[in-house]
């Protein structure tokens, strides 16, 4: 019976021994990225200014202040470049002397007009769009914090959408709207999250109307 205790002591210190031999390996520490990037989700709302609203011959034209709302989702090719696809709406303000491109004096509209008959506004007043589309920031130049880590860029934004006028019976043409402009974007400590600004110069290509806008944005990255 010693003999097995005494065996059993010998084979339990040799065991410490080798286990104490070995160095211990420390546990790999967990890291993040500072800034997540891939794909992203984004809302902006802010300003949206039309210099010149479309308008036929007979109708008041003079700039309409406005609002608008927009929703992406894209994705980030590296840290300059990020495409998206976005939805737009807008609502602009104007008076009652602002009656559209649609007039009409019959069912079929203006072409039916009798001699000496003017053709009347279907509608007056406010308008809106909905404008799906697609756009790009291209970050041009970035500014390190002091844990040199680069969370603020100047970039440019370049995109394009299909627009359609609400009400239809104020302004029936639909256009396409070409924009560009400058931006601010700050990437905050909170790793998926980054707020800006976009100033952008709009232009309705088919509608020859102009204006600007000023959208502040979130955007969370990194799904």
């Amino acid at each position: 019976m010693m003999t097995r205790s005494l065996a059993f002591c010998v084979l339990l210190a040799s065991s410490l021994a080798a286990a104490q031999g070995k160095p211990l390996e420390d546990r790999k520490a967990i890291t993040y990225n500072e800034i997540e990037r891939g794909l992203f989700f984004g809302v902006s709302a802010g300003f949206w200014g039309t210099i010149n609203p479309p308008a036929g011959a007979m109708s008041a034209q003079y700039f309409s202040p406005g609002q608008a709302a927009l929703v992406e989702i894209g994705f980030d090719i590296g840290e300059r470049v990020s495409p998206a696809l976005f939805f737009l709406a807008t609502s602009n303000r104007m008076g009652s002397d602002y009656t559209g491109t649609v007039r009409t004096c019959g069912a079929g509209g203006a072409r039916d007009c009798t001699s000496g008959e003017s053709p009347q506004a279907v509608r007056s007043g406010d308008f809106g769009s909905i404008a799906p589309g697609v756009g790009a920031r291209i970050r041009i130049a970035g500014f390190k914090d002091s844990q040199e880590v680069t969370r603020t860029w100047f970039y440019a934004r370049v995109g394009g959408a299909f627009v359609v006028y609400q009400p239809a019976a104020l302004i029936s043409q639909p256009d396409v709207l070409l924009f560009a402009g400058p931006g601010l974007e700050y990437f905050t400590r909170l790793r998926h999250f980054s707020i800006g600004v976009d100033a952008n110069f709009n232009f309705g290509a088919l509608t020859q109307s102009v204006g600007f806008s000023v959208l502040p944005f979130v955007r969370y990255a990194g799904f």
